[in-house]
């Protein structure tokens, strides 16, 4: 019997292809780059899965080959950028699956905060950028400080803060000419330290599996730098973080499947950032197993074979609480390398490096996620611990870059990234 990824985050594909073994169950990945995967793919057997090289942006192609499919029984789906997709195909041939309109909500985050906004779960609304006068209606409707952003954005990208009337001038002429996966809108910014909830939800009833900690840089960008997983909230802070999460993912007809919610404690209480259909991005999925003490991909292939994950239920043995630093060199150019990977051995936590770039890869942009060339993991006895420790081996190691070649010199090679 088969279960089918259609590509998959960049770590992760290991757990993924051990949770199917433990459940009888044979892995597909389906991607059109398997570069991308070099990480995770030579850690694991040549047939441990089977790869299949395809255009997965192609829907009827993509349709045709699951059709043919021998003994296919899931559709995995676990990236925003192949959301709306996989919810298609899995419509189309009738596979176990979130509702496709709530996946095409969860896609549209103007929409989200909006449905939240009509059920209370959140102060502010979302409005649509666009036309002549938008400033003024801007100013007035959602008010500054602000964020202006994608609503069907990633990765940080394409997001701004906009603390005054030239800073919104700016931002407005700089999103015009920038291309966007969705609409440009603006909601409220919410001041005070932003974590993301891992929650798996089965029937309706959501779990709290932990939150992660979201260490970003300084205003006014909102570039990833630091994670640790799982915060220790007291026990009554976190009873109350579970029910409303419960709510925030009813509120949208959230019924199964993991999610990750990024959130802003403030003063008034937790406010929602945005929520991703799909288990933590980076090394959270990581994380999660190793902090927990389970293998949580195994939850993934339940929910794709339409059955309750064990996980909802399951008494979780725990293990070391961990945390990680995404690397960025210090100027954009071609990646060249890293430098003190081998002081690495000898600092507390077991810190190791985990590639994202390839040499030769070109670091174009610097202000959101697209910039890290790896991720530095460490552990420890809790989350404040480890990133003590992460944070040390970070300082360690220097991603190297050297200027990219002028305009129309000889192109460089890059993959993977």
């Amino acid at each position: 019997m088969s279960v089918v990824c259609l590509e998959s985050l960049t770590f992760g594909l290991g757990h993924l292809v051990r949770a199917a073994d433990a459940l009888g169950e044979r892995l597909v990945l389906l991607t059109r780059d398997p570069a991308y995967y070099a990480h995770e793919l030579e850690r694991l057997q040549p047939d441990a899965l089977e790869v299949v090289e395809i255009d997965t942006f192609d829907v009827e192609q993509v349709a045709d080959l699951l059709r043919r499919t021998p003994g296919l029984r899931g559709l995995i789906s676990a990236t925003d950028t192949w959301t709306l997709v996989g919810a298609e195909l899995s419509e189309r041939l009738g596979l176990p699956g979130l509702d496709p309109a709530v996946l095409r909500l969860t896609r549209d985050k103007a929409a989200v905060r909006n449905r939240l906004h009509e059920t209370g779960l959140t102060r502010g609304r979302a409005m649509d950028v666009t036309g002549r006068g938008a400033e003024e209606v801007l100013i007035k409707e959602v008010g500054l400080p602000a964020v202006l952003k994608d609503t069907a954005g990633t990765g940080s990208q394409n997001v701004w803060l906009v603390r005054d009337e030239p800073e919104l001038v700016a931002v407005l002429d700089e999103a015009a000419g920038r291309e966007l996966k969705g609409r440009l809108f603006a909601e409220p910014y919410f001041s005070g330290p932003v974590y993301s909830a891992e929650t798996l939800t089965w029937a309706g009833r959501s779990r709290l599996l932990g939150v992660s900690s979201r260490l970003m840089s300084p205003e006014p960008y909102f570039r990833e730098e630091i994670t640790a997983f799982p915060v220790a909230f007291p026990e009554a802070r976190r009873a109350m973080l579970e029910r409303w999460l419960g709510d925030v993912l009813a509120a949208i007809g959230y019924t199964d499947r993991f999610a990750h919610v990024e959130f802003v404690l403030t003063t008034s209480g937790p406010e929602i950032v945005e929520i991703n259909p799909r288990i933590g991005g980076a090394l959270v999925g990581e994380g999660m197993c190793r902090a927990l003490g389970v293998n949580v991909y195994e939850a993934m292939i339940e929910t794709a074979l339409g059955r309750r994950p064990r996980l909802m239920d399951a008494d979780l043995p725990g293990g070391p609480a961990v945390a990680f630093v995404l690397g960025y060199p210090a100027a954009c150019g071609v990646f060249t390398g890293v430098a003190g990977l081998d002081r690495l051995e000898d600092m507390p936590g077991s810190p190791a490096w985990y590639p994202v770039r390839s040499v030769g890869d070109a670091i174009e942009h610097l202000a959101d996620s697209r910039g890290y060339a790896g991720i530095v993991y460490a552990e420890a006895e809790t989350a404040e611990l480890a990133t003590h420790h992460a944070v040390a081996a970070a300082n360690a190691v220097r991603v190297l870059t050297e200027p990219l070649p002028p305009a129309g010199g000889p192109d460089r090679e890059a993959s993977g990234g």
